[in-house]
Order: structure tokens, then C-alpha cells, then sequence
């Protein structure tokens, strides 16, 4: 008989080397599969037993598919009695396509057809198509314009182990198939034959690398606790021989169930440890791992004195998650000189093992590419480098961290000692100090949300910089940033900010989502409080409240360095008479509302493009008690709307303007706006919105910005710099972070 095993990309050669240590014979890998012959015997003893194997099947016939007649005669012929019971339920999984069947819901439909006809012409009866729970399931793939016609004998994928070990939040599942990949590559199934094997699962997840572990060393099959197999509705199944392996497989189990075996792991994720036992548990082991810390589990390792495995899942891993790689990798590099295989995304592992992999295997991981990487033990190996924080040693990949280490710690106590004088709790702590170290960090402390978070802004490294040195840099700074400022490495966001056209915008590393992303669930967060963004923190800043949400958006939604400036617009508006009315254009979240009304505006409007901008804002608004009706919100371009308000008679005590570098949205009027070019039409349309006595504060963040000072001058503008005043203490190495002006009428 024929027989395919299925499996993802990349698992062919470790797959055939497993069937072939089952003693299945005429093993051959293919591509994503791997063909075996046999009897009906051989096949279930793979289905039993395989780990990483995702469908056995039985290889019926080949058959001309060059179009949709060619394969409906070929499944036709096809003896459907010897497979389908009377009364039995079939369905058709169709794969693969060629010039004339390029949809596999039509080659599936028409490959159903073929058997329905097959079986009412030869029984008189027809059969039931049953797709969620068939009893048999046919398979039909094409290549070229030959189909593989085949008996699906598992039924759902192998890697449903048949135990649920319940996902833990925030933490990704390792698929098992994956897991016994990982131990395969590393040799796992050759330490098992030997005495004593030692399993260290770095980032160990969901489990699933120490289910598949000791599942093996315990010599039990993968399969034992599947309730369901897809040969048991099928007319050719041997029940004789299937009971037997069975028998065999739970005498074995129980023979192994008190082989010696010691099984460490390490992972700093919430409700991995938890999650870890349980899935133990759920697969009917009791065993309880040892979980350290990585460096402490890595020594543990080592003192047994065994050639331990080294297993690091970082599959998990993408753009969205720098911060944790970066802690991820400074663990992974206390490993260095033991055995280790590791899935992981990329080759930043090699620089924090300092080794070359001894072998690599390409696979994917959902959709994108990955690698199973094999380190070979080393004595010859240096001991990674290490910073001292506090009373920690921590790994790090360039020797000169410790220089920025001790330069963050020390700048962060007299920042800490500078806020508790000026009682802030949200500021910038360091700004690339060292030039090699070119990052600027914020500290955000918050109030209802209790919590502490990082903000890290990278700066672009200039041409000719080495970018593998500077990214390796830039994983130590997110590995002790958050050590030295005590912050968990989950509440660490990364943006990188580079240079676009008219200055520097910030561009997310995170593949920030649309700015609504944040909008799509709601939590209050206290009872009777504002509704509050799922992903969103509170924090205070000068007695007030102001929601911010590091991950869903390219700003948090506060600007610290317009602390001052907002402050100061406090103060102006406490002196402002008569009507005190306030306007924000390019309000984005509203904080500078939020202080006018705080000191006495009695009508503010809020005016910005972006609907989710405004929303946040409203709330924002709301949130510190300033509901009336007199605060008003206002989607629109700003440009087009001064230019409309310039001919009613809505005027206006003090305006804030602080105005992008450049935009060219879609929904402007105009084609493009750039600050440089176009500031003074906007401050002079500004200035005709002003009362009589009115004022405006214009600000923007282009370093190199000059204002048209004689041209503000003969439209009856003038300007005063306050930008020295504006800048606040933890932005006093940025001297050019913005530049602020007081607007007046001349």
C-alpha cells in the first residue's frame, strides 16, 4: 500500500527520519510530505506515534485532471464501495490547482459529484455529504494535471493532541508539531534513549515543548488521547491491528511513566508558568518542571553535569514585540556554549550567542518565514557581556552598554529627583546622551491606571552607521531601560523616529494600526467613570487627568514637551476678560482644552481633521469635569475652516495653533500643507479670529523653522519668541523641540 505523511515546510527531512526510526518502510521525503509504503499496519503505527506529522494518508489512485471531465471520470472509476459503508458520511478536502481548475471549491464540488454518482450507479443508493464530522474523508490534490485521489486516515491534524490545556492570556501558543520540531532538530529523541535526559524550555510559553518532551521521554504516544481517528469510519479499517499498536502503545506508556527526567523552564510572560503545568496536567503527566529565571535555570543546567537541551521559542516574536526580544535574547544569551536549538525570525540569536548555528532549517510560522536553529555545545565560547543594575547582572550583546547603563541610572535619579520637586509624574528621562546610544526615553507614571510605562523613540542612524551594531544596540537599550527605571519589558513601546519631508516625524516601528484601532472595545475605568479605550492608561499632569494609549496609535497622545506651554496657557486664560473664549486648532487628544477650561475658559472649541483625535479629546474633556455645552468639538481642515470663520463674527480670547511639520492628507482642501511655506497665511488668518485684546499661541516642531517676520509685520501681526520659556527642564538638551510664539494684533 501508499501512504503520504503531510507536514508543514521545512519538516520533510526530520520527518522522514522519524517514520524511518518507527520502522516504516520505503520512506521518501517530498515536498511537504513525505511518502511511505507499507501495510495498513505501518500506517497506523504513524498515525499513533508521529509528532510531527499533520495527516497520514492512504493514496488510492492517480488520475488525469487536465480539466473538470478528466478528474470527474477518474474519481468515478474509482471503487467507492470498498471505502464508503452503506449509511456512511464523506466529504471532499480539495488542494492545488492548475490552468483549467483554478478554484478548489469547484474541484472539491466536482470530485463530490464523481463519488455521489460512483456509489448511486454501483449500490443504488446515494451517500450523505457530511462536512463538519465525516466518516471518511477524501483528499483530492492536484499537480499539474495529475490528482492525487487519497483516504485522510487521522481525521483532524495530528498536532490535535487530543488534551486542551486552555490558552493563557498574552502568552502564544507553540503548535505541538512545532514543539517536537524544535526538540528534533536539538536531538531531544536521541537524549532519551540515554539516562537522565535534562530539558531547559527558555520561553516556554503554552507548554508544549515540555508536553512534547516528556511525552517522549516517558516513551508515550502523541497520540494516545485522541478521542477521534479518521479510519474508524472508513470500510477498509483493520480494527484487529489497530487495537493491537493501541494495547502495545499504553503498555509502554506505563512501563516509561518512572523513567528519570528533569524538565527546567523559564518565562517571564504572565501566566506562562501557569499555563506551563497545566498543559502537563492536561496530557496526563505528573510532573511538575522546575521554573527559574533563565540565567538561574541555565546554571541549574549546567551544575547536573548532563548535556542538557536548550530550547528557546521565540516564534512569537515580530516587529510588534522589539521590547521583548530584546529581553528575550538577553536571556537566550546565558545559554551561550550549551546545546541549544531555537525557533526564532531572524539571526539576531547568533550575535547573542556569539556562535554560528551548526544547522539551520527554513520553515513558516503562520504566514511568515522562520528558522530552526542548532547550536552546537562549546567550551570555547566567551560568557556573554553583562551590565550591573542594581544588584543584577544583565546579558547584553555590545560591551559598551554598560556605559549607557550607567549613564541612564544616573540621569534617571536626578530627573526622579527633579519631577518629585515639580510633582511630575510623566517625563523625559534621557535623550541620546551618547551619541552611539541615539534614543530618547519617557517615563509615564499613572494615576487610576496604576502602572509604569517606557516610551522609546530611536533616532535614525545616520549613514555609514553600521545598522547591525546599532539594532543590536538599540535590543540592549530595551533590555536595560526598563531594568534600571523598573518597568516591566511588556510596558516598554518602541517608535523610531526618522526624517520626512519639512523635518522629523515619527514613523511607528510597531506597525501601528489605523489610529481606531484603539476605539474598538471600551472598559470604564472605575465604576461611574469615562469610558476608557481597551490598551488606554490614565496619567496626571498638572492636576489633571489625560488618557494615553502607547500601542495603538504613533503618538500616546500627550506631547511632555508641551508641559510648560500648556501651563502657560492656564495662566493666560486665568488673566484673559470678557467673553474667555478659547480655541485648539490641530487639537489632536485636546490637552491644551483641558487646561484653558481649567483656568476659566467659559466656551471652548476644539477643532481637528481626525474623528478618533476628536473622540479622544471629548473625552479627555470629560473626564476632568468639563461637560457643558459650551465646550464644542469640530471635525473639519483647519486651513479651510479659519479661512471660512475670517467671514462670521465668531471671534475668540486665546488661541493655541500647534501645527504639523507637513501634511498631505486626503481629506485637506488643499494639496499638501509644509509649515515653513505656508505658517504665515495660517498665523495671519489666526490673528483675524483674535478679539480685540486676543492672543494666540502659534507652535511647531520643525528645528530649522523660520518665521516670515516681515511679511507677519506688513499684515499687522506680530510675534513674540517664548520659546525659551516653553521648553521644559527634561527637554532642555532639545533646545529646538519646538518653537512657541505669542500672537498678537498690531
Amino acid at each position: 500500500m501508499e501512504f503520504v505523511a503531510t507536514c508543514p515546510k521545512g519538516f520533510e527531512r526530520i520527518l522522514a527520519e522519524e517514520l524511518a526510526g518507527l520502522r516504516i518502510p520505503q520512506v521518501r521525503p517530498l515536498r511537504g510530505q513525505v511518502s511511505f509504503g507499507g501495510e495498513l499496519a505501518d500506517a497506523y503505527r504513524a498515525c499513533l506515534w508521529s509528532r510531527l506529522a499533520s495527516r497520514v494518508l492512504l493514496v488510492l489512485a492517480r488520475v488525469d485532471a487536465q480539466d473538470a471531465d478528466a478528474l470527474y471520470e477518474g474519481l468515478r472509476s474509482v471503487d467507492w464501495i470498498e471505502h464508503l459503508e452503506p449509511g456512511a458520511t464523506f466529504a471532499v478536502d480539495a488542494h492545488g490547482t492548475n490552468a483549467q481548475l483554478r478554484n478548489t471549491q469547484f474541484v472539491a464540488l466536482r470530485s463530490k459529484d464523481a463519488i455521489v454518482d460512483g456509489l448511486v450507479s454501483a449500490r443504488g443508493a446515494r451517500p450523505v455529504v457530511d462536512v463538519a464530522r465525516p466518516d471518511v474523508r477524501v483528499g483530492v490534490r492536484l499537480s499539474g494535471e495529475r490528482a492525487t485521489v487519497s483516504i485522510d486516515l487521522t481525521g483532524e491534524p495530528l498536532f490535535h493532541r487530543g488534551y486542551d490545556s486552555r490558552a493563557a492570556e498574552r502568552v502564544a501558543p507553540l503548535r505541538p508539531d512545532y514543539a517536537a520540531a524544535l526538540l528534533a532538530a536539538g536531538g531531544w529523541f536521541r537524549d532519551v534513549r540515554h539516562q537522565d535526559p535534562t530539558l531547559v524550555a527558555l520561553w516556554a510559553g503554552q507548554g508544549s515543548v515540555l508536553v512534547e518532551a516528556a511525552t517522549a521521554a516517558l516513551d508515550c504516544a502523541p497520540g494516545l488521547l485522541r478521542p477521534h481517528w479518521g479510519f474508524e469510519g472508513w470500510a477498509g479499517h483493520y480494527q484487529a491491528a489497530w487495537e493491537h499498536l493501541l494495547a502495545d502503545a499504553q503498555a509502554r506508556a506505563e512501563a516509561g511513566s518512572d523513567r528519570p527526567l528533569t524538565l527546567i523552564a523559564a518565562d517571564g510572560r504572565r501566566g506562562a508558568e501557569a499555563a506551563c503545568r497545566r498543559a502537563l496536567r492536561a496530557a496526563g503527566l505528573a510532573l511538575e518542571p522546575e521554573f527559574l529565571p533563565a540565567a538561574d535555570a541555565l546554571d541549574a543546567a549546567r551544575a547536573a553535569g548532563a548535556d542538557p537541551l536548550v530550547t528557546c521559542d521565540l516564534s512569537w516574536m515580530d516587529e510588534d514585540s522589539l521590547s521583548l526580544e530584546a529581553t528575550a535574547l538577553s536571556s537566550a544569551s546565558a545559554a551561550a556554549g550549551l546545546r541549544m536549538c531555537a525557533l526564532v525570525r531572524g539571526t539576531s540569536l547568533d550575535a547573542a550567542l556569539r556562535a554560528e548555528p551548526a544547522s539551520t532549517i527554513d520553515v513558516i510560522v503562520g504566514r511568515d518565514p522562520a528558522t530552526l536553529r542548532t547550536y552546537a555545545a562549546s567550551v570555547d565560547v566567551e560568557p556573554p557581556a553583562t551590565v550591573r543594575v542594581a544588584d543584577t547582572r544583565v546579558p547584553v550583546l555590545v560591551a559598551a552598554t554598560d556605559q549607557f547603563s550607567a549613564r541612564l541610572a544616573k540621569v534617571a535619579r536626578l530627573r526622579a529627583k527633579w519631577a518629585r520637586r515639580e510633582d511630575v509624574s510623566c517625563y523625559r528621562v534621557y535623550d541620546a546622551d551618547l551619541p552611539d546610544y541615539a534614543v530618547s526615553i519617557e517615563l509615564y507614571e499613572g494615576s487610576e491606571t496604576p502602572g509604569r510605562w517606557l516610551q522609546i523613540f530611536e533616532y535614525a542612524p545616520p549613514r555609514g552607521v553600521d545598522l547591525e551594531l546599532a539594532h543590536r544596540r538599540l535590543l540592549d537599550v530595551l533590555v536595560v531601560a526598563p531594568q534600571v527605571l523598573r518597568v516591566a519589558p511588556e510596558n516598554v513601546y518602541l517608535r523610531v523616529r526618522t526624517h520626512a519631508r519639512g523635518g522629523s516625524q515619527y514613523a511607528d516601528e510597531l506597525r501601528a494600526d489605523s489610529e481606531a484601532r484603539g476605539q474598538r472595545g471600551l472598559r470604564r475605568a472605575r465604576p461611574g467613570a469615562v469610558e476608557l479605550p481597551l490598551g488606554a492608561r490614565l496619567v496626571d499632569e498638572g492636576g489633571l487627568t489625560f488618557e494615553v494609549n502607547f500601542s495603538s496609535r504613533l503618538d500616546c497622545g500627550i506631547f511632555l514637551d508641551h508641559r510648560d506651554t500648556r501651563a502657560l496657557l492656564r495662566e493666560m486664560m486665568k488673566e484673559t476678560r470678557g467673553s474667555k473664549r478659547f480655541l485648539n486648532l490641530f487639537a489632536y487628544t485636546g490637552t491644551a482644552t483641558c487646561y484653558a477650561a481649567d483656568g476659566g475658559a467659559k466656551h471652548t472649541t476644539t477643532v481637528d481633521l481626525s474623528r478618533p483625535s476628536l473622540d479622544w479629546a471629548r473625552r479627555n474633556m470629560d473626564r476632568n469635569g468639563f461637560t457643558a455645552r459650551e465646550h464644542e468639538f469640530v471635525q473639519a481642515d483647519v486651513l479651510a475652516w479659519v479661512t471660512e470663520q475670517r467671514h462670521t463674527t465668531n471671534r475668540w480670547d486665546l488661541v493655541f495653533c500647534d501645527v504639523p511639520t507637513f501634511s498631505n492628507s486626503s481629506r485637506m482642501r488643499r494639496a499638501s500643507f509644509d509649515v515653513q511655506r505656508d505658517h504665515a497665511e495660517l498665523i495671519i488668518g489666526v490673528s483675524r479670529l483674535l478679539t480685540r485684546e486676543g492672543s494666540a499661541l502659534f507652535s511647531c516642531n520643525l528645528r530649522s523653522f523660520e518665521p516670515d517676520v516681515d511679511k507677519l509685520r506688513r499684515a499687522g501681526v506680530v510675534l513674540t519668541d517664548l520659546t525659551a520659556q516653553t521648553i521644559p527642564e527634561d527637554f532642555s538638551r532639545s533646545p529646538k523641540i519646538h518653537h512657541c510664539y505669542l500672537v498678537r494684533r498690531g
